[in-house]
């Protein structure tokens, strides 16, 4: 996805999600959803979508290693965490292939 759109679909969730300006600094410019309601989240996946698809992006590939998490859960959380453990005890499978497909 190039820096400029990037950029764009940064700016444009930000503004859905709070009043000032974003920021600028590259370190913090960071998306936390964790406040929004449904309505909000709906909005920035209708914002991503669109954008995406008028630049003529129909599928997005990660391309990263999976990372450690960042924060530790709540002790509120912890409950539902392991509850959700015990559910879904094995890893999920990998759906997406290895190598995508060119074209």
């Amino acid at each position: 996805v190039p820096s400029e759109l990037r950029a764009t679909i940064f700016d444009r969730c930000w503004a859905l999600i709070h009043t000032e300006a974003p920021p600028t600094d590259p370190r913090t410019r960071v998306l936390d959803l964790r406040g929004g309601t449904e309505l909000t989240l709906e909005a920035c996946l209708s914002t991503i979508r669109t954008l995406l698809t008028d630049a003529g992006i129909r599928t997005l590939t990660w391309d990263h290693p999976v990372s450690p998490p960042t924060h530790e859960s709540t002790p509120a959380a912890k409950p539902l965490i392991d509850r959700l453990g015990q559910l879904y005890p094995d890893p999920p499978e990998i759906v997406d292939p290895e190598k995508p497909p060119s074209g």
